[in-house]
């Protein structure tokens, strides 16, 4: 039998069946009647071996010939497609995991609470910051609760946000300070560069004595990467005010952690660490703080630390649970008692497959394609995009006619578009899961639209 590469452990045939007691690998097969058992070698067409992903694709186009390729979403705005390993499926399909209530009492709960000190553990070191919750809802709510934390420190009613934050996560924002009378100030983007405007950021942080922090999104919601950060860091330390910032966790692996900007809190989503896209959810709001003592305590949500058992045994459990609402009631630090834990399995295991390597493999390859799929719309008469700054995922173009005729279009190819910013504004999402033929049909489609419409 020749060895083929997409097939794993053929150099240990012989081994693998002296260990089962065969010794024909057809005699695995005793039960197929003779007359119908291949004995030849398939003549498979490829000569490199296929990744899961591709595997899947193939299959998916056999079972669908009379179709067209079909295509992945191209609609991002913080919740953007990715591939989820089968292996993270089958892992929290698991009933030790997915009928897991949250783990108050450790003496049963050992196996979750470890689960959720791994995932702590893994994005610690993601983000390069000291201390990590066991998750919160999203990443809105995750900055909320940052921001409340803030409030709950310095006794500060003001919040600055970039204008080109999510726009999603800022309507969270507004809806959970309400209440608190705190006040949302907006710093303004450079509308060439589509990076915020420093200079602006660095005189609204000097021009009050009530601000309570400062968050900055990297990338921004267009997918463009902030420059200068450390100057906004350094700013408002300065000033006593504490830093936030939302980061892409897949990004991490091309661009500085948060933890080596100095920020005080940072917030993200767990989605893009093997989330599928389920309409909308669920996801996995994440947080992380430096090692400080008002930080760690004001944290909500749940913290898994490792202690010793009466024996004197690993063993795992919440910690400085004095936090939470089930032990001071209306002093906790948060309203949230139900948690994702589930999906923050899923990040760890998703981590845990990939690697330091294959993390920084794949926001490679999500950095080639999202540009790729950039510059050949961008070829298009008429399509450009408004920002000069570099990006990661996703981008906003601008394009010559309303972007509605051309989404009604894609829609009826069966090909999901962008997010329509405004008028003649789109916000498109590449990832990994976008092949070339996929971009290249895209942009195919756009053209076609586009001098159809000018033509007439």
């Amino acid at each position: 039998m020749d060895m083929h590469p997409w097939l794993p452990n053929l150099a240990h045939i012989k081994e693998m069946l002296q260990a089962i007691g065969v010794h024909d690998i057809y005699d695995l097969f005793s039960d197929v009647p003779n007359e119908i058992l291949l004995r030849r070698e398939l003549n498979l067409p490829y000569k490199e071996p296929l990744s899961e992903y591709e595997i899947t694709l193939r299959l998916n186009e056999l079972k669908n010939k009379s179709m067209k390729l079909l295509m992945s979403p191209f609609i991002g705005g913080g919740v953007c497609p990715h591939y989820v390993p089968e292996a993270v499926k089958f892992i929290i399909s698991r009933s030790e995991f997915y009928t897991s209530y949250t783990p108050y009492q450790p003496e049963i709960s050992q196996g979750l609470l470890q689960a959720l000190f791994e995932y702590q553990s893994l994005i610690a070191e993601l983000l390069e910051m000291e201390v990590v919750n066991a998750s919160l809802y999203d990443w809105g709510s995750a900055l909320a609760e940052a921001v409340m934390m803030a409030n709950r420190i310095n006794k500060r009613s003001t919040v600055l946000v970039p204008e080109n934050m999510n726009p999603y996560h800022k309507e969270v924002l507004k809806t959970w300070v309400y209440g608190k009378g705190m006040k949302i100030v907006e710093i303004p983007y450079n509308a060439n560069s589509g990076q915020l405007d420093y200079e602006k950021a660095k005189e609204m942080l000097s021009s009050s004595k009530d601000i309570s922090s400062v968050y900055i999104q990297q990338p921004n919601y267009y997918g463009v990467f902030e420059e200068n950060v450390e100057e906004i860091i350094e700013y408002a330390k300065r000033n006593n005010v504490i830093t936030i910032m939302g980061v892409n966790p897949l990004s991490l692996s091309l661009i500085k952690p948060p933890g080596e900007y100095g920020v005080d809190i940072a917030v993200s989503d767990g989605q893009e660490l093997g989330l599928p896209l389920n309409y909308g959810g669920p996801l996995v709001g994440i947080m992380a703080v430096r090692w400080d003592g008002q930080l760690v305590r004001q944290m909500p949500g749940r913290i898994v630390g490792l202690t010793k058992d009466t024996n004197g045994n690993r063993a795992f459990t919440l910690i400085l649970q004095t936090r939470e609402q089930f032990a001071r009631r209306e002093k906790a630090t948060s309203n949230i008692t139900t948690n994702e834990a589930l999906m923050a399995i899923a990040n760890a295991v998703y981590l845990s497959l990939l690697g330091k390597r294959g993390l920084r493999e794949l926001a490679e390859e999500i950095y080639k394609r999202s540009h790729y799929a950039k510059e050949q719309l961008e070829k298009i008469d008429g399509v450009l995009s408004p920002f000069k700054g570099d990006f990661f995922e996703e981008f906003l173009l601008k394009f010559p006619i309303d972007y509605s005729l051309i989404h009604s279009h894609l829609l009826k190819k069966k090909i999901h578009g962008g997010i329509k910013i405004n008028r003649n504004e789109a916000l498109f999402c590449v990832t990994e899961v976008h092949t070339k033929q996929m971009i290249d049909t895209l942009v195919n489609e756009v053209r076609e639209v586009i001098e159809n419409v000018e033509a007439s």
